[in-house]
């Protein structure tokens, strides 16, 4: 497993400061949840590690390096991401998906090899969806497609795992089934989240940006405060225990209408 820092990033878009200052590890085996409101800069920030956008300052660190020092095929060994917009063509079958995680580790005109079906296999297995491996990936539900997107991320052997949005647009058992998933694999992971309680639920720590800068990071259950969520988010929030898991939960409502509230 990886270590993951970003130290420091400014991120520039169109001669806009969207990313300030944002200082974030994420310790190997460590689930980090980083929440905010749309336009906070969540997304922006992934894209710093996934060698889209370079930072105009500070840098980001896997395993201690640079990572736009790393070549393009390096820096995919030791780190594999799940993008909330990926489209693939319907002749894709589930298991030609899968062994695209392979590429970092083969040559130019390589065949896939014995390793590389075996670690495709296993990948599948370990998502649930060995039974589609030879499926049109396009007729898969959007869970089963997540599923297969984040097989597909197995299958490169990265130490770290960074998502955007991994439960977007799927139904509520898809999104458990994919969250529980990620909690089984154990792996370093940085997911960005919209789902206050799936972030208090499942995340060992959050992240909360707002405006592009960070404002709080630690236990979801210290950091998420009414008063911080109704600041950040302009929501109420109340946090207790859950009847069914006995985790932490967080109840959120509009903060007009709560406690019978209505608009003035």
């Amino acid at each position: 497993m990886t270590r993951l820092d970003f130290d420091g990033v400014c991120i520039d878009l169109a001669a806009t400061r969207t990313v300030s200052d944002v200082s974030l590890s994420v310790a190997p085996g460590e689930m980090v949840g980083l929440i905010g409101p749309n336009g906070s800069g969540k997304s922006t920030l992934l894209r710093s590690a996934y060698r889209v956008l370079r930072p105009v300052a500070g840098a980001v660190l896997i395993g201690g390096e640079d990572v736009w020092g790393l070549s393009a095929r390096e820096a995919a060994r030791r780190r594999a991401i799940v993008t909330q917009h990926t489209v693939l063509g319907a002749e894709f079958t589930v298991e030609e998906v899968v062994a695209m995680g392979r590429t970092p580790h083969r040559g130019t005109l390589d065949r896939d090899g014995a390793e590389d079906h075996r670690t495709v296999r296993r990948a599948l297995e370990d998502v649930h969806m060995a039974w589609a491996s030879g499926r049109s990936f396009a007729t898969l539900s959007g869970g089963e497609q997540q599923r297969v997107l984040l097989a597909r991320a197995l299958a490169q052997e990265a130490g770290l795992l960074i998502l955007d949005e991994p439960t977007n647009h799927l139904d509520v058992r898809a999104q458990f089934d994919v969250l529980d998933l990620l909690r089984d694999l154990g792996m370093t992971t940085l997911t960005a989240l919209h789902d206050l309680d799936h972030a208090v639920s499942y995340c060992d720590r959050v992240a909360v940006m707002a405006e592009g800068g960070l404002v709080a990071v630690g236990p979801p259950a210290d950091v998420l405060t009414p008063e911080l969520v109704h600041r950040v988010f302009g929501v109420r929030a109340v946090l207790d225990t859950h009847p069914l898991t006995g985790r932490p939960r967080i109840a959120v409502a509009s903060a007009t209408r709560a406690q019978g509230r209505t608009p003035a």
